[in-house]
């Protein structure tokens, strides 16, 4: 019985993720089906990986018919930062959690539902988990869905239009934050600025592009950390604020 409260309040506590990620993954469902993918193709892709940035930037490569390295090594760089979000929520389970449960859990983490659970007071439950797991990937599938049936049937102007969601999305998250932190504009201007040098200049320009973006994300994450580290101080200021 507390297992099934459990799942309740996790679809519960995932309905807005659910409602956010169906107008995303729309978007991505569109950028799919203009790459060349199949419904099918994009549905699988979304249900297996469950990652807006890794599923948008590997789009380009897939139309460009890059290599298998390049994208592996593009997902895992891309990706890295939810290897760290599941060894925090470990420690929020209980020691006796078995290793398929903490899989499962590792299976669903994004930064919304990592952001839900790392909130939750008290110990997190395999079952709430897999509550909000459960809705927040129906919404990511369900979105995905829509948006490549969408763009096999609607005119191609339309499909452009609407292709540009994306980047309004993402317009959307970068400018709040870049508004307030000195540090995240720094770092997206020199991330739009790298691009455009291997973009325009000889040799560099003949790199591919699945290698262009692992740079520019290496370079400038690496310069970032060096530069303009998070202290410890904020860190812990955030988790208070989160507490209280």
């Amino acid at each position: 019985m507390e297992k099934s409260e459990d799942f309740k309040l996790g679809i519960q506590n995932g309905i807005p993720i659910c409602l956010g990620y169906l107008a995303v993954s729309f978007a991505f469902g569109i950028q799919a089906s203009e790459a060349g993918l199949t419904t099918m193709q994009a549905v699988i892709m979304s249900l297996t990986n469950v990652t807006s940035a890794g599923q948008f930037s590997s789009l380009e490569l897939i139309a460009a018919q890059a290599s298998f390295a390049e994208l592996a090594l593009l997902q895992f760089i891309i990706n890295l930062r939810y290897m760290l979000m599941s060894t925090a929520l470990t420690q929020k389970l209980k020691p006796e959690v078995p290793t398929y449960h903490r899989m499962g859990i590792a299976y669903g983490v994004t930064d919304e539902i990592f952001g839900v659970s790392i909130l939750k007071g008290g110990e997190l439950r395999p079952a709430f988990s897999y509550g909000l797991i459960v809705i927040s990937v129906f919404g990511w599938v369900m979105g995905t869905l829509l948006g490549a049936v969408a763009g096999q049937i609607m005119p191609q102007r339309l499909i452009s239009a609407l292709g540009l969601a994306i980047y309004g999305m993402f317009l959307a998250i970068i400018i709040p934050e870049a508004k307030v932190k000195k540090p995240v504009m720094i770092v997206v201007i020199s991330a739009m600025l790298l691009s455009t040098v291997f973009t325009y200049t000889p040799i560099l320009n003949s790199i591919s592009s699945g290698f262009r973006i692992i740079i520019v994300t290496v370079v400038i994450a690496a310069a970032a950390a060096f530069f303009a580290p998070v202290k410890d101080s904020d860190e812990g200021s955030k988790e208070v604020d989160a507490n209280a």
